[in-house]
């Protein structure tokens, strides 16, 4: 059975998010077109893993670099790194992604970030090669909804966008295919549009949760 993690990044709750509702738009549309799949949702908001503070960092240096075992590490070292791996492999267990996130202050939530520095594992979801660093997940595709205040698409500010570019890079550095973003915007300077921005939005997601069905994955 094939799998969809679905990744939420706003605080804010489905009666209040407008991402979050286009978010369950693609979702209902999705397991219309693919009735076996199984979803899983995770909340970030809520979701316990593992922080980039010193524990991690100094635990990932030690056992990449400095020929540590997991037992030479620190009870709190081993516990934390401990936690990123086992985050990362049920991310992997995953065929689909779906992430949805509002823009703020011109990047996304850093609870997002936060979540994806759990997923760089050299040896795990990338290696180190002669060329370069190699993705290991392939055959598997993501899908970023995007709600933005402002009006960025086709303007001077499109530049400044770094959330969604962030996300394209982190996850095609992991070898995903990632689908075109599902973008909804303009909400701060258009309030009285605000439904139709909602609704035009909603539209794009269950065109694009058909299309995201129908690609079958590589075996």
């Amino acid at each position: 059975m094939e799998k969809l993690l679905y990744i939420t990044a706003n605080p804010k709750g489905l009666e209040k998010s407008k991402g979050l509702q286009i978010g369950e738009a693609f979702l209902k549309a999705f397991h219309l077109e693919h009735p076996g799949i199984e979803i899983k949702s995770l909340d970030l908001f809520n979701l316990d893993f593992a922080q980039m503070d010193a524990d991690l960092v100094f635990a990932r240096g030690k056992l990449a670099g400095y020929g540590y075992t997991l037992a030479q590490l620190s009870e709190i070292e081993r516990e934390k790194i401990l936690k990123m791996h086992a985050l990362a492999d049920e991310f992997i267990t995953y065929d689909y992604y779906v992430f949805v996130s509002p823009m703020w202050n011109l990047n996304s939530p850093a609870v997002l970030k936060a979540f994806l520095d759990n997923l760089f594992i050299a040896g795990k979801t990338f290696a180190h090669t002669p060329n370069g660093p190699k993705g290991l997940l392939a055959n598997k595709k993501a899908l970023h909804i995007q709600t933005r205040g402002g009006q960025y698409t086709g303007t001077p500010m499109q530049e400044l966008e770094s959330g969604d570019r962030y996300l394209k890079i982190a996850l095609r550095f992991l070898g995903i295919e990632v689908m075109d973003t599902i973008v909804a915007e303009g909400f701060d300077l258009y309030p009285q549009r605000v439904p139709e921005i909602v609704a035009a939005a909603k539209e794009k997601a269950i065109i694009a949760a058909k299309d995201f069905a129908k690609k079958t994955l590589a075996v």
